[in-house]
């Protein structure tokens, strides 16, 4: 959590590695918050709802806010995968997860709750 360590509280910025193997989040997206992708080393696969693309060091990806279009990273490589990943902090925040039944909201009276895409507390 590099901004955190910088102080930052108006974006996030995070160095990230994926294991082979390993997969950022679920896909998902948000309501409130853009996110940006910068790759370092390795070859994640960016899975989105368009489809699959390999990237590569020096390629970035962008997801505004509110598209609806669920994304993640995953390493199918043998080697390691390091990006660097910042996004604003909104105070409220809706996450939808599209592959499983979940929607997370942050900023609430409880600050995170978990709920199915109908509303029902999990």
């Amino acid at each position: 959590m590099l901004g955190d360590t910088l102080g930052l509280t108006k974006f996030g910025v995070n160095l990230t590695e994926l294991a082979p193997g390993a997969a950022s989040s679920l896909r998902h997206w948000h309501t409130e918050e853009d996110e940006f992708v910068y790759i370092l080393d390795g070859t994640p696969t960016l899975v989105t709802d368009a489809g699959e693309q390999l990237l590569e060091p020096g390629m970035c990806a962008g997801f505004p806010a509110n598209s609806g279009d669920g994304h993640r990273l995953e390493n199918r490589s043998d080697g390691t995968v390091v990006y660097l990943e910042i996004g604003n902090r909104s105070a409220h925040e809706t996450v939808h997860y599209p592959d499983v039944d979940l929607v997370l909201e942050r900023g609430t009276e409880t600050g995170m709750t978990f709920r199915h895409r109908d509303g029902t507390p999990y």
